[in-house]
């Protein structure tokens, strides 16, 4: 929260981090679902006396904040996606506080995935996966709303389809052109929708889970194109966009989204002596992994009226 104080111009926020969750739902049938969420709440609020005159009368302590996290998590009876566990969270602290005018929840979902044995999905348990489904949201005393979705640590790789030609070249460049090469990326990306109040998200409870399902897929097929012939990338760049566009166009209640690809290497290996000029020849075959240094590229793709 901003404001002028002594002269100056103030800002201020105070939150929790780091709060960690699990929830189990365990079905009558016996089938059981649970998550694992670690939260991060930050409050705007009228407590500049805190900071000015020792008067904490209108702080919220991070240790409430953290005790509400269980309380909501123990409340929530019905199965529900990350992004509605966060508005339930930041409509709370708005509503529930005279001296909070907004809150921002941003929370990473563990992935736990249902395991499979014998070919059977297994009632109660679970096993590890790779990347993490994220949110944040904005919540203002109003009932505005900003809710943004994401995905961290999506890696993804293809061995062949890939190349790199036609940039620009000066005494300072080294690297060969290419229309041949792997292409392996750690993607992160964020995409924001477009409904800017309480009122108007949906009522499914998981309905954003779906919608993270979908996205997540439309990304990872752009990435790869059609099982057997593929899809050629001339770029990182090229790429990136493709699958921004593929997400805009497939979603209309998405506004904007944002990705960040790093370029993780896979360098040809040709060893060689003087006794042994061929000792690793490459011919497409043997690579060396490398993610330091490489290369960084990012971009978002918004609709006109997106305010991401």
């Amino acid at each position: 929260m901003a404001g002028d104080l002594e002269g100056f111009h103030f800002e201020q926020r105070h939150g929790k981090d780091r709060v960690r969750v699990a929830r189990v739902w365990r079905t009558g049938a016996g089938r059981n679902f649970m998550v694992e969420w670690d939260v991060s709440i930050s409050l705007f609020s009228d407590c500049v006396d805190a900071y000015a005159r020792d008067d904490n009368s209108s702080i919220v302590a991070t240790d409430t904040m953290k005790n509400t996290v269980y309380v909501k998590a123990k409340e929530c009876s019905e199965q529900l996606s990350v992004e509605h566990f966060a508005i339930l969270l930041a409509k709370h602290f708005t509503s529930f506080y005279k001296e909070v005018t907004a809150a921002v929840v941003k929370i990473a979902e563990k992935p736990w995935e249902r395991v499979y044995v014998d070919g059977q999905p297994h009632e109660h348990g679970f096993k590890l996966g790779s990347e993490k489904h994220t949110t944040e949201v904005t919540v203002k005393k109003s009932g505005a709303l900003k809710l943004t979705s994401g995905v961290a640590g999506l890696s993804v790789l293809k061995t062949t389809m890939s190349g790199f030609e036609g940039f620009i070249r000066d005494k300072y460049t080294a690297l060969p052109e290419t229309r041949e090469r792997m292409l392996a990326t750690e993607v992160t990306a964020s995409w924001r929708y477009s409904y800017d109040t309480l009122s108007s998200i949906p009522c499914d409870l998981l309905y954003f889970q779906e919608r993270y399902k979908d996205v997540k897929k439309a990304l990872m097929d752009t990435f790869f194109g059609p099982p057997k012939e593929g899809v050629y990338s001339a770029s990182v760049q090229s790429t990136l966009y493709q699958m921004a566009r593929a997400v805009l166009a497939g979603f209309p209640d998405i506004s904007a989204v944002q990705l960040n690809m790093p370029n993780l290497h896979f360098l040809p290996v040709n060893i060689s002596t003087k006794d042994n000029p061929s000792m690793v020849k490459f011919n497409d075959d043997v690579y060396l992994p490398t993610d330091e240094p490489h290369g960084s590229i990012q971009a978002s793709l918004s609709r006109f009226w997106s305010r991401m």
